[in-house]
Order: C-alpha cells, then sequence, then structure tokens
C-alpha cells in the first residue's frame, strides 16, 4: 500500500492515469466552442447578405418601395433660382406634385368600400390624358397589397386641387396621396439659353450645359425626410427633416440687353434665311457684351437658340447644318459639319443617337465653345504688343503696293486689286485694316515678342469663365519654335491661328481700359433661401496686359476705324449709332481650305468713345450670302444693338444726328431718341419760357424732352478721368457734372467742389 498523498493522486487523474477535467473547466470549453461556432455562423450570414445584396439587392429594394407606407416620405430640396442683375428670375423651380395609389387602403375593408369612390372621383377630377383610370382599376384588383403606385408625375396644383377638395369632403375617397416634387422652369422661355443651360427631364437637378453644369453643386439642395410611426398607444408620430434648398445665383446678365441682342440675332437670320443655300441666315451667330471695368457679361447670345423648358424640340436644328459622327483612323470619335441642311424632312429619317449629336450641338454655347481664326480683329493685338515691346513708337509710316512677299508665298491685303493702301500710318493699319503693314509691324517684333504676347493676351490659354463647356486652344496657336516666317506675318492679321470669343472679347477690353485684364464672370452673387449672402464674387484682375499709355493709343486707333478721324477708308463706320462716337475693328478672316469664298466676318468694340464702359463682339460664321466676305453683315447688327442698348443704359448722346439719323431712330419708336444741342432752337409761346438754355435735350421733334447740362456733351479727359469745356478749359466730375478746381497746385490734386456734402471730395474716375 502506498502512502495517502500517492493514492490521492491517482484518484485525481482517475484510473488511465491522466488528470481529472474539474467541471469549470468543463463550462469554459463550451463557452469557447460556442463563441467559436456563433463567429463562423454570422461570418456566414454576412457572406449570404452579402450576395444577397449583390444579386438581388435592385428587385428586394423595388419590393420595399412597392410597399412602402406614404408616412415616410422624402422632402424634396428646392434648387436655386437664377436672377438676372435686376432680380429677374431667369430659372426656378415650381412644385409639382407626384399621385400615388395606395392598394392596400383603398381595399382596408371586405366589402371594398373606398374602391368604386375613389375611382369615381378620379374620374371625375382627371382628364383620360392624365390618368387611366381603367389601368387604376387593373393595378388594384391585381395588387391589392401593394402601397406605393406611381401613376402620374409632374401634375400641378392646379390639375390636383379639385380633386383634393373632393378627397376632403368625401371620407369615402381614400389610397390616393401626393408627393411633392420640383419641375425646373425658365419663365422666359429661349432667353440666355446657351448661357442658363437646362436640366434633364423628370430631375430637380442634374444641371447641363451654362450656369445650370458649372454651379450645380451650388443650385442642389439636401432632400429632407417625413418619417410617420406609431408609438406604444398605436397613435401616429411624425418627425421631419426639413430639406435644404438649393442656393440662388445673382447673375451679371441684363434680362433687357439679352432681349435686345437676341432679337437683332434672330432678325439677321430672318433677313438671310434660305437666301443663297437652304438653311439659316449664317452657321452661327454669336454676341457678347461686357462690361470692360468688370469683366462682367451682361449679355452673351447665339443663333440658334432653344427652349430649356423643351430643349429636345427639333425645331431650332431644322436650317442648321448636319453633323455627323465618325472614327478616324486613330480610333477616336470626331464630328463634321456636312453641307446638308437640316429639314423637317431629313427628321424624320435621323437615328436617336444622330439627333442627340446635333442636339449637342445645338445646346452648346457658340461664344466660348467655338474656335475659329478671328480676322482682322486680331490686329489691334499686334499693335498693342508692338508699342508695349517697343518694336514700334507709333510714328511708323509703311508702304502697302497691295501684297508682300513672306517665306516664298505672296500675301495679299485687301486692296490687292487696287494697288495697295500706299503710305499707311501705325494708325491707319488700324482704321483701314492693312494686311501689309501689320505683317511689317510683326517683322519689327519678330516671332519671339509677337508669342510671348499671345499668351500675354491669353490666347491658346482659357479664361476661366464660370460657364460649362469653355474650349481649350492651347494646340490651336503657333509656339515660338514652330513658327515660320510666313506663319507670324499671317498671324500678325489674325489668320492661321484659332481663337474664341470670350477670349477675343476679353483681352480686347484689357487694350482698351487701361490695359487691365479682368476674369470675365457671369455671377456677382450667391445667396442662400433666406436671402442672404453667401458669396460676393468681386471683378478680379488678373494682370495688366499694356500700360496706360498703350492703352490710350488702341483707343486712339479703334476709335479712328470708326469715327471721321480714319477717312473714307475706315472699315468701321457702318457699326456707329446714331448720336454716339464708338471705336472697334472689324474682321474677315477666310475659312479653310482657303480659295472656298467662306468666311467668318465681325465686328469687336466700345462704347463711348472717349468713356468706355462696354465692349461688344459680334461674329458672323459663314453669312448666307453670295459675296460673304463683308464686315456690314456684323457692324449692322452691332450699330442695331447699340442704338438700343446705350440709352438703355443712360448714356448719352454725344454726337450731332443727321436728319436721315433722326428719321431712322423715329422709325424705330425709341423713348430715348434725344440729341444735345448747344444752340437755342425753340422759339418762345405762351405756354414756355422765352429763353432755353444750351445744353437742353431736344427730341427728334423739337421738343423739349429732358434738360440735362451740357458738361454731358464734353469729351472726357483720359488723363483725369474729368470732362473738359473745350471753350475754356473747365473741368467736371464726369458722373456728377461738379464743377472741380484745383485746390492744391504743389500736389496736383483736383478737388470738386459745390459738393452736397459740403466738403471736398477726392474722386478717382479713372475707372481702374
Amino acid at each position: 500500500m502506498g502512502s495517502d498523498k500517492e493514492e490521492q493522486s491517482v484518484r485525481n487523474k482517475g484510473q488511465s492515469g491522466r488528470p481529472r477535467v474539474t467541471n469549470g473547466q468543463n463550462r469554459a470549453t463550451k463557452l469557447v466552442i460556442f463563441f467559436v461556432v456563433t463567429i463562423m455562423l454570422l461570418g456566414a450570414l454576412a457572406i449570404r447578405l452579402i450576395y444577397i445584396v449583390k444579386e438581388h439587392g435592385t428587385e428586394y429594394q423595388k419590393a420595399v418601395l412597392q410597399n412602402q407606407s406614404y408616412d415616410s416620405v422624402i422632402l424634396p430640396f428646392k434648387r436655386g433660382d437664377i436672377v438676372d442683375t435686376n432680380g429677374s428670375i431667369l430659372a426656378t423651380s415650381e412644385k409639382v406634385y407626384n399621385m400615388v395609389i395606395d392598394a392596400s387602403v383603398m381595399l382596408t375593408y371586405e366589402d371594398h368600400r373606398y374602391f368604386e369612390p375613389t375611382l369615381n372621383a378620379l374620374e371625375q377630377c382627371f382628364s383620360a390624358d392624365l390618368i387611366d383610370v381603367s389601368q387604376i382599376r387593373y393595378y388594384v384588383t391585381n395588387n391589392e397589397n401593394s402601397r406605393y403606385y406611381v401613376v402620374a408625375k409632374r401634375l400641378s396644383y392646379d390639375e390636383i386641387s379639385d380633386f383634393l377638395a373632393l378627397q376632403a369632403e368625401n371620407d369615402y375617397v381614400k389610397g390616393v396621396h401626393f408627393e411633392d416634387e420640383y419641375k425646373r422652369v425658365y419663365p422666359n422661355g429661349s432667353l440666355a439659353s446657351t448661357v442658363l443651360g437646362f436640366t434633364r427631364r423628370n430631375s430637380n437637378s442634374e444641371g447641363q450645359y451654362g450656369l445650370e453644369e458649372y454651379y450645380d453643386d451650388i443650385l442642389t439642395g439636401t432632400n429632407g425626410r417625413e418619417y410617420g410611426y406609431q408609438n406604444d398607444d398605436e397613435t401616429l408620430e411624425r418627425t421631419v427633416k426639413a430639406a435644404i434648398d438649393g442656393y440662388t445665383l445673382h447673375s451679371t446678365i441684363d434680362a433687357n440687353i439679352q432681349k435686345i441682342v437676341e432679337k437683332y440675332l434672330k432678325q439677321f437670320n430672318d433677313e438671310h434665311l434660305n437666301a443663297v443655300r437652304t438653311g439659316n441666315g449664317a452657321e452661327n451667330l454669336g454676341c457678347i457684351i461686357m462690361d470692360v471695368n468688370s469683366g462682367e457679361i451682361l449679355a452673351m447670345a447665339n443663333y440658334p437658340y432653344y427652349d430649356p423648358n423643351d430643349y429636345k424640340n427639333v425645331a431650332p436644328l431644322i436650317g442648321t447644318q448636319l453633323i455627323e459622327e465618325y472614327t478616324n483612323p486613330a480610333g477616336y470619335i470626331e464630328y463634321e459639319t456636312t453641307d446638308t441642311p437640316i429639314t423637317q424632312e431629313l427628321i424624320y429619317t435621323l437615328s436617336d443617337e444622330q439627333l442627340n449629336v446635333n442636339f449637342s450641338a445645338l445646346w452648346k454655347n457658340y461664344c466660348i465653345s467655338n474656335t475659329y481664326e478671328p480676322g482682322s480683329t486680331a490686329k489691334p493685338f499686334t499693335v498693342a504688343a508692338a508699342l508695349e515691346s517697343g518694336a514700334i513708337t507709333g510714328n511708323e509710316v509703311y508702304t502697302c503696293n497691295g501684297y508682300m512677299e513672306v517665306g516664298g508665298h505672296k500675301i495679299k491685303c485687301h486692296t490687292y486689286a487696287s494697288g495697295g493702301d500706299g503710305a499707311v500710318s501705325v494708325q491707319d493699319s488700324i482704321a483701314w485694316s492693312c494686311n501689309v503693314a501689320l505683317m511689317k509691324i510683326g517683322q519689327a517684333m519678330g516671332k519671339d515678342t509677337f508669342s510671348r504676347f499671345q499668351r500675354v493676351f491669353n490666347f491658346g490659354l482659357k479664361t476661366n469663365i464660370d460657364l460649362a463647356g469653355e474650349s481649350r486652344t492651347a494646340s490651336l496657336i503657333y509656339e515660338s519654335k514652330d513658327m515660320l516666317p510666313s506663319d507670324l506675318a499671317t498671324n500678325t492679321f489674325g489668320q492661321n491661328f484659332n481663337a474664341t470669343m470670350i477670349q477675343m472679347i476679353t483681352g480686347f477690353s484689357a487694350l482698351i481700359n487701361g490695359g487691365y485684364y479682368y476674369e470675365p464672370h457671369v455671377v456677382s452673387k450667391i445667396t442662400n433661401a433666406g436671402g442672404a449672402t453667401i458669396e460676393n464674387i468681386e471683378p478680379r484682375v488678373l494682370k495688366q496686359v499694356v500700360s496706360e499709355s498703350t492703352s490710350e493709343k488702341m483707343r486712339q486707333y479703334t476709335r479712328a476705324t470708326v469715327m471721321e478721324e480714319g477717312g473714307e477708308r475706315r472699315t468701321g463706320k457702318t457699326a456707329r449709332p446714331a448720336g454716339y462716337a464708338i471705336g472697334g475693328k472689324t474682321g474677315t478672316a477666310e475659312t479653310l481650305p482657303r480659295g472656298n469664298k467662306e468666311y467668318v466676318v465681325s465686328f469687336m468694340g466700345y462704347a463711348p468713345a472717349d468713356d468706355p464702359q462696354i465692349a461688344i463682339y459680334v461674329v458672323v460664321d459663314r453669312p448666307n450670302a453670295t459675296k460673304q466676305d463683308d464686315a456690314k453683315f456684323a457692324t449692322g447688327i452691332v450699330r442695331n444693338i447699340l442704338t438700343e442698348v446705350l440709352p438703355y443704359m443712360g448714356i448719352y448722346m454725344t454726337e450731332e444726328l443727321t436728319d436721315k439719323e433722326i428719321k431712322e431712330l423715329e422709325e424705330k419708336q425709341l423713348e430715348n431718341t434725344y440729341r444735345y444741342s448747344d444752340e437755342t432752337v425753340k422759339e418762345d409761346t405762351e405756354d414756355k419760357e422765352e429763353v432755353i438754355t444750351n445744353g437742353t435735350i431736344y427730341d427728334s421733334t423739337g421738343e423739349s424732352a429732358n434738360i440735362y447740362p451740357v458738361w454731358m456733351t464734353y469729351p472726357v479727359d483720359p488723363a483725369t478721368g474729368y470732362r473738359i469745356n473745350p471753350d475754356n478749359g473747365e473741368k467736371y466730375d464726369a458722373s456728377t457734372g461738379e464743377l472741380v478746381e484745383d485746390v492744391n497746385e504743389s500736389m496736383g490734386t483736383d478737388v470738386p467742389v459745390n459738393s452736397a456734402l459740403g466738403t471736398s471730395q477726392i474722386q478717382d474716375t479713372s475707372g481702374r
């Protein structure tokens, strides 16, 4: 027999001699096993759920939506408005309603007591073109557990109001409710359509083109939700998470100016429609009006335009040239404008894909998306670069015999047939649009300087205007290293490189406003739904491209292009509106292939000539005419537009009206057809004073219209910004007319006197 300790050890080990497992150890082992099995089951369940969501998620989602209770509904946000500079609504969102059928409610009782009264009410209140009651009957009968069936979308309140009233009066009309939604609306139809863009049908968001796309995240809000549930007392409780509406864009577009621009683009098209070839008055028409001292776009339009309320209407396509899609040898998709005009008959033969290609071209904004050779409107840039770089002084005189030999090429001037322009000053090179003089100026600069200034003026670069769709042009201008002598020669007068309208007018504004290049913009402010300002978008000067002295010369040269200083050979005289002095430059560019007798003609100008406020640029792409190379197609549009826009903007006439001009204004029946008179032209009558002072403004009949002081007729001195009396040299504040006297000659400070505040004020009227 062993000891007691040995006997105890044997008992603990058991008969086999192994250690015995206690009850506590058994429980721990079981827990571990249970935990491991549970984890494995959860993992398997997770894997199964992932599989179900991946393979059948859409199917189950539809099932959930089909049985969704209307006690839990989405509260849609309202997309932000777009307004013009005066607060007029250009784009807004109106509340509309989706009709939802709850079959389970309609068939609540065995006798279906709500079914027939509800169907009768629907039939009584809605026309057959809005809803099909027989279809509703069939659906409810065959889907009695369905709680969510959308019958009609985007009904107006007027369309549902009768039913709502009947439903409120009749306890047996049940199982129909309406969900709120918003529909994008453009109250002015096609006005500024390519600036605004549109939103996709049946969508409160998804902006396409223009401001709608560029500011889509700003205009888009956040949906809310209303939750309905029963509490412990079976009482219906509601929790609402309000929607957050999108922000409002305050654009720089003036709807009144925009209407004037679009009116005259359409008038041009109507006058030249089907003139020589079947189709529109031109392949493209474009116009931009910009504030030269801020970069704000006051109007931007192209023709043809479309109605963003009905952006897939084919009517605007008729008269345009058919665009076809093809794949080039490198495998890239390209688009080609054919010689085939789109007619109503052709529309029926086009596939949806072909229609979409042509709709895409229609929806684009020609003013920022299309490139072309600018022609002679580029000449002011060449001359400004030569002056600024010191390559010329402005006193040079060139000889033009009608052509110039460059790099083995005979490059002609437009006066080739008549033997050339003869002696041409730098001013005349622009006013007369002499190619030979420009080529010689380009040679004086050299290709390196010319190429450098093209970048300074932003050719080849985006302007970064706040609109979707601006084209890149980096590959469409020459690098200095690639520029041959003939390339430099043709580039100086705007051929052999491409630009966009927005590049041209933005750079031109800098040439004549003192040299300051403003980033162009279409939105000036962003506010929230409550009207609080979220962001002010101030004018932004990116750089100074030329000095004030160079800018002053460019104003002088371009003024001569339009006004009498240029003589009869000035090319822009037909752009001048009656009663106003303006400056500008015409352009005529031959399209490719050369010799096809197809041209892009244009005019780029500013007003008033002595105190630039606005720039205007009109481009007519291949006018529908036998002889296309006539800038009068563009200057005529400019004249018509400015004749109405300048008086609307409160810019007063400074030039004497001829009898012909007075008659023209009478025929237009304009309200502001006033002219300045420095002489008494009114005889005394029993009702009027015997003498009317100089400076009275008379209308075209000689009747006194409004009395404005004569200082408004005085020219503005570019150096000081004041209006100067040519008779005695007195200075007047250009805006208020306050007489200015030199109170501190040692400092050279001019101060307006007779201030309404009773104190002297120093005012900067340079417009910088």
